[in-house]
């Protein structure tokens, strides 16, 4: 099986500034993962940084807060398997193959 680049092909991050909380935070994203996320808060009838500042709360109750960037690509992930995908995940270090 070969395993064929995305539409667009491989690209790496962006860096965009968000106001979180009333600070100016940076957030780098591959251009997919920004597009994915601006249709998730687009979908909830809200702002981008109203949709990143949910996310960061919930990522900071984390007993091991990853960072931010990670967390969103962790929560769309999440997102895409559970409502795409047919499936839910348990996102841990635990790796079975």
């Amino acid at each position: 099986m070969t395993v064929n680049p995305p539409p667009g092909g491989f690209v790496g991050p962006v860096k965009r500034s968000i106001t979180i909380a009333g600070h100016q935070t940076s957030i780098s994203l591959e251009p997919a993962f920004w597009r994915a996320l601006e249709e998730a808060a687009r979908a909830r009838a809200l702002p981008l940084s109203a949709l990143v500042a949910q996310i960061d709360v919930a990522r900071i109750s984390a007993a091991d807060p990853p960072n931010l960037a990670s967390a969103i690509r962790s929560w769309l992930f999440g997102l895409a398997a559970t409502e795409y995908l047919g499936f839910s995940i348990t996102l841990s270090e635990n790796h079975s193959q």
